[in-house]
């Protein structure tokens, strides 16, 4: 008798995994058809933007979209084809064509029509960077007459500062850090407005040029699908919940990038594939291109 219940035991046991394991199967195989109904999930990037994508030495793409488009496709059971635009420009011009599946990039109001957006992985500050010899010191002195303001042309704080600013000029440049730096170094802007990672970076490499106090906008980052498919974007934000919960990214709270401390990627298990925020001080060593503080 007790032998009989044990083999009962063990194979109702057998049963419920079996249901189990279909049942998350099953639900795998519908996020999938949804989500990436090519077979693949097709990442379209901003590959300009540092903060959220990075080149290697010999071009393979990194940073904080790519990991995190990895981990969705793996969420998914699907691979990953990387879709990298050179500029903010590029990337609207894929708007409505069915170039991919979901867009890693800034919630940009101006994206709207062809876009729904899931809830944001990251914040970034947006300030300016000056070239050599201005005199204004904070962001709150740029609105000004005769002041000229570049921007990456279909970029966030482009869409950003079209609609607010009053009286300074806009001049639209390609995206990149090359093209900011020329603008300035030339005289065809005063400033530069973009993240303040991109804008350090870029007075780095500009002798006298100087990141201006402040900053003029706070830029949300999300993952984007395709307006038709916008019945999709709860497994996309179930994903990212997920990815905040496990420490996959850090709580939206807490990224916020800005120039004084760093995204840290740890690959502490390259299973999981974890990863944390950090601050920059004297005993943590930077250990990824992206500059983020916890707040």
């Amino acid at each position: 008798m007790i032998e009989s219940s044990r083999i009962f035991l063990s194979v109702f046991a057998g049963f419920l995994y079996c249901a189990i394991w279909n049942g998350q199967g099953h639900a795998q195989n519908d996020a999938a058809t949804r989500l990436a109904p090519k077979g693949e999930l097709r990442a379209g990037l901003i590959a300009s933007n540092p903060v959220l994508v990075t080149r290697g030495a010999v071009g393979q793409l990194g940073g904080v979209s790519v990991e995190l488009a990895r981990a969705l496709a793996g969420k998914l059971g699907v691979p990953v084809r990387l879709i990298p635009y050179e500029n903010p420009a590029r990337y609207n011009e894929s708007l409505g064509k069915d170039e991919w599946d979901v867009g890693l990039a800034a919630r940009d109001p101006s994206r709207g029509e062809h876009l729904a957006f899931s809830e944001m992985f990251m914040e970034v500050d947006n300030g300016y960077v000056a070239r050599p010899g201005l005199p204004l010191k904070t962001a709150s002195e740029v609105d000004r007459a005769g002041i000229k303001v570049a921007v990456a042309q279909g970029s966030a704080p482009d869409g950003f500062l079209t609609r607010t600013l009053k009286n300074a000029e806009i001049v639209r440049v390609p995206g990149g850090l090359a093209p900011a730096r020329e603008a300035l170094a030339a005289g065809r802007a005063d400033v530069f407005a973009d993240n303040t990672n991109v804008a350090h970076q870029i007075a780095k490499d500009l002798p006298g040029a100087t990141v201006l106090d402040g900053r003029f906008n706070v830029v949300q980052m999300s993952i984007a699908v395709p307006k038709h498919n916008a019945a999709a974007l709860t497994i996309v934000d179930d994903f990212v919940r997920d990815a905040k919960r496990d420490g996959l990214i850090a709580q939206p709270s807490l990224a916020r990038v800005s120039a004084v401390c760093i995204l840290r990627l740890s690959v502490a298990d390259s299973a999981r594939r974890s990863r944390a925020l950090g601050r920059v001080d004297g005993s943590a060593r930077p250990l990824g291109a992206h500059c983020a503080r916890q707040l």
